[in-house]
């Protein structure tokens, strides 16, 4: 493993557990103990998801399982869909402006940010729309997060605009109000997964979603830069196919 996959699999082991010691997560992971020492006290990473007890055990920020308790502290909004549905957008947009204050999330308006906020729950109020005519009330248990902030380090910031967590699923959604598709912009979709894999643990996999709002009608896989993989893109009326493609409902 190189560096960085060393440091992801080490918050891995502390994330799924529930208060590990250092000489345990080197045994686990077959590192040397000066190795896990070096990213438990240099990682940015490791400052941002996990902490040390008294007894020298580590635990991870966010609990691992359903509901996912602790992400409320790294995201402006986080909940159960059938809560999101009952709020009002300026009970909403409260509770967002509160929480995004909390992380350290700039709200400066100056670029459209507010809009751009109403923007996606709309998106996201048709989508479940759809989703509940397709797979009824279930949903509702799902979870939900606005505005994820990750702190990698000192200089780079990780925001996922939008989650939608069901049981096994994350789907990380970046909003583009746009009518095209930027080939940067599909990397920035892309470039979250690894720190989710870590958040959210190996029952989950992790799909990474562009979605160009000024659009219609549009649902493809983009290839994610020059590699051979794929990333979904649509337009905010036919995100529901996206979660077909991985949910398989429509069959």
């Amino acid at each position: 493993m190189n560096t960085q996959e060393q440091e992801r699999a080490v918050c891995a082991v502390i994330c799924g557990s529930r208060g590990i010691r250092a000489r345990e997560i080197a045994a686990r992971l077959g590192l040397e103990r000066s190795t896990v020492n070096r990213i438990l006290y240099c990682s940015p990473l490791m400052k941002e998801l996990c902490w040390q007890d008294p007894d020298y055990r580590w635990h991870g920020l966010v609990r691992q399982e359903r509901p996912h308790v602790g992400l409320q502290e790294f995201a402006g909004y986080t909940g159960r869909v059938g809560e999101f549905l009952t709020l009002t957008e300026t009970e909403w947009l409260d509770r967002l402006t509160e929480g995004c204050t909390n992380i350290g999330r700039n709200l400066n308006d100056t670029r459209g940010l507010f809009h751009s906020f109403r923007d996606c729950r709309e998106q996201m109020l048709r989508l479940f729309a759809d989703l509940r005519e397709m797979l009824g009330e279930q949903i509702r248990d799902w979870e939900i997060a606005f505005e994820l902030r990750l702190k990698r380090s000192r200089y780079v910031r990780i925001y996922a605009d939008v989650l939608v967590i069901t049981e096994d699923r994350v789907f990380s959604l970046e909003f583009k109000m746009k009518d095209r598709i930027e080939p940067e912009e599909v990397l920035q979709a892309a470039k979250y997964v690894p720190y989710l894999e870590i958040v959210f643990g190996p029952d989950y996999e992790i799909i990474p979603v562009l979605v160009v709002t000024a659009a219609a009608e549009t649902f493809d896989f983009v290839p994610i830069g020059e590699s051979d993989r794929l990333l979904p893109v649509c337009s905010g009326d036919m995100l529901f196919n996206v979660f077909d493609e991985y949910i398989g409902f429509l069959n």
